[in-house]
């Protein structure tokens, strides 16, 4: 008998199979949950309190202590360690919080400093719903420390954007009961309607960090989808009308460069200085509808993008980090396919805001005993957002943004000249959704469209216009236990037929492909239009949840001047079902088990990849956890693989990885994972090892470090193409990469409003090649006669560092191809000190350096290649920002 039989025994069940003891566990330790729909009823207050955290002042004494908080982690409808209270009032100006947390043992309370949105230690925190439409809220964090947490929630609780950052104010104290705060939240940081008396939806949820346990006052059970739509309220609120806000945030940033000095070119001297402005803003249009514009931004202070060796034929995918663009993102979020189960397909959307300021299309060449001065990134002169939701209902989001001409610099014998790189360009995004039903069902639509000024020659490769746009349909069915959802989108773009020629044949198509059935080159066409969507089902509540679905993308779909497409001409099916035990059982705290399928087809039906995931997570009692899966791919036919070329078969594989982390609340925390992958047909493997420490010295300062390393060694990696005879020849190598990767975070918090963050991360990668061979048969059955091996026909130039091939074996070279080995060596720091000394006003100085090289060599060494690496010369940029808000 195992540990998991006398467990069911004890709780009373019969046990069937010890394969079924989890599920039976489970069952047995679910309640049936009775939930009390609560409210609050307010009053509003003719004297302002004094926000110290005492909770003395007479305007208190007109409304009633709340309380009766229920555990909802881990231990779902307990009682808490410690109660916890709370009071509302109002004036015509701030809506006021006090809040009494309850403490058996307050020398225990996790007092610890953090900077802004870390959420560190104990907290209260209040979900306002002001606009009561049951899927958005505004959310405010309270650390016992004096931390300030804010996010905007939306999607009924599925996303919570900390780069929401209201202006609003709270002081908390710790006694001899627990502690106490109390907070101040002006009205015009708030959303809602013009009515005389209103009805918000609330929640109130406190965390007690040396128990992880989170409690909270409005009851909401976790096997039950939704969050916000299920909140409690609060009534009482008469006479107040919408804020009329004007907020301006005008900055100065003064920026130092120096970099490595290259003799004779004019644009590398060592050093470079400029000082600029721009100015922020949030506008408060109508009572509903918000306008935040930004000119001459600048983003300074924000993180370099992790380093990344790209041997795919895709483009890397890389997450927004800029605050204008990542502050209610998710508004303007319409994935084509926002699956449960959908894997690298999710990265697929309407709009993806990295386009914005991205790389100049066109990369000047220098002249001959020339020098080139290309910008690095297009200038984005403004954007404006507007938000909010309007009387109707109807939630509303406009981006539209312009980037400035970008020109290049050459410096030659003849003279100087400049040449366009980018053109100057128009872009937006339109954004409509509607609730019905109260919030069991949802439509909605997003347009996109960008409008380039081409003049010159070398830009005719870009689009001179494209445009997207998408609805969306979600709907619950059966009380909320069940779902349909269903987006189509649509794209044309426009342009030169030099455009749209690059369009047909870039790696999202490839219609040059020799045996694509379904499409061909027109080299004469100046537009291409295209259509996808998805359509999926699913159960979502209970611990038992699934979904099922299918995705299509036609031919013609384009989405990458504004949006993200990684692959076009192509159907998916998808599904996924999941069992999570999400109360304490056994040894768990929590405990969940996902499986994963997918198929992928080409649009003419040829079943093109298989794969089977499955996975599973778990937190034990003592706050470690552990995740894991496996995943079965099958051989699969990509053709994307010889970039343009034929179809390939390609080996399957199986890979899997585990990984566990320790209680992330002690002083010294750590985690460590594995991966793993065997390709059928021996050919190649990959595994690889990281982790990470995090160490808390004080309340005030934590440091961590993430190293990882991995080991690549695919029999058959993609080098290039040559010609012989007039037929190309696709070349692949056997590859052996290996790769070394860390970061470094010192965090300090001197206070709540003074932190200090240190960010760095050594990159070496190297790939060596060996085994070239060209591909003979790319469809056959058996993997040996899908290639050609050259044997000793390929051998390296010594002075040219090229490869020369004898195919025919006639003693003289009939192509060649140059040395694909590689070493990448790259490193990225930032240092920010931010002081808000004021509400809404901050000092940042900031030193960023990037190291980088390159080498031909494929030879790998941790300790030589970070010398080599700290043995560049540095590029460094000092910078000082300050900015000051003004409310009018």
């Amino acid at each position: 008998m195992t540990l998991v039989d006398l467990f069911a025994m004890r709780r009373g069940c019969t046990v069937v199979s010890v394969g079924a003891a989890l599920v039976v566990l489970a069952v047995s330790a679910h309640r049936a949950l009775a939930v009390e729909h609560r409210t609050y009823t307010t009053a509003r207050t003719e004297t302002r309190p004094h926000i110290d955290g005492l909770l003395d002042d007479g305007a208190w004494n007109g409304v009633e202590w709340a309380s009766n908080f229920v555990q909802r982690e881990p231990d779902e409808g307990a009682a808490p360690i410690g109660q916890t209270e709370f009071k509302i009032t109002y004036d015509m100006d701030n809506l006021y919080i006090a809040y009494r947390a309850h403490d058996p043992e307050p020398q225990r309370i996790g007092n610890i400093l953090g900077r802004r949105d870390d959420f560190p230690g104990d907290w209260v925190e209040i979900n306002i719903d002001s606009f009561h439409d049951h899927r958005t809220a505004f959310s405010f964090t309270a650390s016992v420390s004096g931390t300030q947490g804010d996010e905007f929630v939306s999607e009924d609780g599925d996303n919570w954007d900390g780069n929401w950052d209201p202006i609003w104010e709270f002081k908390s104290r710790i006694d001899d009961h627990g502690w106490t705060a109390e907070a101040r939240i002006p009205l015009g940081q708030l959303r809602y309607a013009d009515r005389e008396e209103q009805i918000w939806g609330i929640q109130v949820q406190r965390r007690i960090y040396r128990a992880e346990e989170r409690s909270v006052w409005q009851q909401i059970p976790k096997d039950q989808d939704g969050w916000v739509s299920q909140f409690g309220e609060l009534l009482g609120i008469r006479g107040i009308r919408p804020q009329r806000q004007i907020e301006l945030l005008p900055y100065t940033v003064g920026q130092l460069e120096r970099f490595p000095r290259e003799r004779g070119n004019p644009f590398a001297d060592g050093s470079d200085a400029q000082i600029s402005v721009g100015l922020d803003g949030k506008l408060g249009v109508t009572s509903d509808l918000t306008a935040d514009f930004t000119i001459n931004p600048d983003f300074g202070q924000v993180e370099a993008d992790p380093s990344q060796v790209n041997l795919t034929a895709f483009e890397t995918f890389f997450e927004e980090k800029r605050p204008f663009f990542i502050e209610g993102k998710n508004i303007f979020e319409y994935r084509l396919a926002p699956s449960i189960a959908y894997g690298t397909h999710t990265t697929d959307r309407l709009f993806y805001s990295r386009r914005l300021g991205r790389a100049p299309h066109y990369q000047a060449e220098p002249p001959e005993e020339g020098f080139v001065d290309q910008p690095g990134e297009t200038s984005i002169l403004g954007a404006i957002k507007l938000t909010g939701k309007t009387a109707g209902g109807w939630s509303v989001g406009v981006l539209e943004s312009v980037a400035g001409e970008e020109l290049a610099e050459i410096e030659a014998p003849s003279g100087k000249s400049d040449v366009r790189v980018e053109p100057l360009t128009n872009y937006f995004v339109g954004r409509l959704q509607r609730d019905l039903r109260k919030g069991n069902t949802r439509i909605g639509g997003l347009v996109t469209a960008v409008n380039r000024q081409i003049e010159n020659r070398e830009l005719r490769f870009v689009h001179e216009a494209a445009y997207t746009g998408g609805i969306d349909l979600f709907h619950y069915l059966a009380d909320r236990r069940a779902y349909v959802a269903l987006n189509l989108v649509g794209s044309s773009v426009r342009g030169d037929q030099e455009a749209i020629l690059a369009t047909q044949t870039a790696p999202a198509r490839y219609f040059q492909r020799p045996d694509n059935q379904g499409q061909s080159v027109d080299t004469t066409r100046t537009s291409l239009n295209g259509h996808g969507g998805s359509l999926r089902i699913g159960e979502s509540n209970g611990a038992f949840r699934f979904q099922v679905g299918s995705a299509w993308r036609s031919a013609g779909l384009e989405l990458n001047d504004i949006g993200y497409l990684r692959s076009a001409d192509e159907i998916n099916q998808f599904a996924w079902m999941g069992y999570a035990w999400r109360n304490p059982f056994f040894v768990f705290r929590s405990m969940e088990l996902n499986l994963n399928q997918w198929l992928d087809f080409e649009y003419g039906g040829e079943n093109t990849y298989q794969a089977v995931n499955l996975n599973t997570g778990a937190q034990f009692r003592n706050n470690w956890g552990y995740n894991g899966s496996v995943t079965r791919e099958n051989e699969r036919i990509s053709v994307h693989e010889l970039r343009g070329g034929p179809s390939m078969r390609l080996p399957g594989s199986i890979s899997a990885d585990f990984g566990f982390e320790s209680d992330g609340r002690k002083p010294l925390a750590f985690d460590l994972g594995f991966e793993m992958s065997r390709s059928d047909d021996g050919a190649g493997s990959s595994s690889g090892i990281g982790g990470g420490i995090g160490w808390r010295p004080t309340n005030a300062i934590h440091v961590s470090a993430g190293p990882g390393y991995s080991h690549n060694e695919p029999e058959m990696q993609f080098i290039g193409s040559a010609r012989k005879d007039g037929e190309i020849r696709y070349l692949y190598g056997a590859m052996e990469q290996k790769t070394f990767d860390v970061s470094f975070r010192i965090d300090y918090s001197a206070t709540p409003n003074l932190t200090v963050q240190y960010y760095g991360a050594p990159f070496v990668s190297a790939g060596s090649f060996s085994n070239f061979r060209r591909i003979t048969a790319p469809r056959a059955e058996r993997y040996e006669d899908r290639f050609e091996d050259f044997g000793d026909r390929a051998t390296r130039d010594p002075d040219t560092g090229r490869y020369r091939v004898d195919e025919d074996g006639d003693g003289t070279p009939d192509y060649q191809f140059r040395d694909p080995d590689f070493n990448v060596r790259d490193w990225n720091s930032n240092l920010v000190l931010r002081w808000q000394y004021s509400p809404g006003s901050s000092l940042f100085l900031v030193w960023s350096q990037n190291r980088s090289s390159f080498a031909p060599d494929g030879s790998f060494s941790v300790d030589r290649d970070l010398d080599a690496l700290f043995g560049e010369q540095p590029r460094d940029v000092f910078l000082v920002k300050i900015n000051r808000w003004f409310d009018l």
